[in-house]
């Protein structure tokens, strides 16, 4: 998992106030209905195997404050059985990009598409480009980096999530990045995220691969 920088972490602490968000734990949801056959986008339900990767993360969580969401119903349900009885504000800023054309298609043929596309380029279909789906992103990570609860469950889906962890290794967006487990958890400091959510905010303001 992504390490916390103490030093900056204690300098930026000084300058808030004194309840306020300190840590995040990221994770895509586990594997859905369309994952396991093999489809994107949609708004399917968790497949058999993703309720049961939920219920075994609920046992490696640390204590969390507030179950965060995008508004689609496998990241629901993933927090719902990760983290039973926990308060949940849902975030419709990290839901999945666009797929367009290719909604409830095999990935491979958006993979090709994207490949070669430019970051401000549509989805065909009515789709959603890659930069507009980082300011989509941007705009909801801003709203978690103010709440007051100490320490965030954060349950999206992988390309929100790869973005940060990408940033954090000081990488932009690509035409195509790595995947991400489903339901695996990565637990940044507040500093981490701040600083993730910041580069990403400044590429999409001259977005280029």
């Amino acid at each position: 998992m992504p390490r916390s920088k103490p030093g900056a972490a204690q300098r930026l602490g000084s300058l808030r106030r004194v309840t306020a968000v300190a840590r995040a734990i990221l994770l895509r949801h586990a594997e859905s209905e369309r994952n396991a056959a093999g489809t994107i986008g949609g708004d399917p339900a968790l497949s058999e195997a993703g309720r049961a990767q939920a219920r075994a993360l609920a046992l490696r969580l640390p204590p969390v404050d507030l179950a965060c969401t995008s508004g689609l119903r496998r990241a629901e349900e993933t927090a719902e059985l990760a983290a039973p009885g926990l308060s949940r504000l849902v975030l419709p800023e990290l839901n999945e990009i666009h797929f367009g054309r290719y909604e409830g298609g095999p990935i491979e043929p958006y993979l090709e598409w994207a490949s070669t596309a430019g970051p401000e380029e549509p989805c065909p279909g009515g789709g959603e480009s890659r930069a507009g789906a980082v300011r989509r992103y941007v705009r909801g990570w801003r709203t978690l980096l103010v709440r007051p609860e100490p320490t965030l469950l954060v349950v999206a889906h992988g390309l929100v999530v790869r973005y940060v962890l990408d940033a954090l290794e000081g990488r932009d967006p690509a035409p195509r990045v790595d995947g991400v487990p489903w339901a695996e958890p990565f637990a940044l400091e507040l500093s981490d995220l701040e600083g993730a959510v910041a580069r990403l905010d400044a590429w999409v303001q001259n977005p280029r691969w």
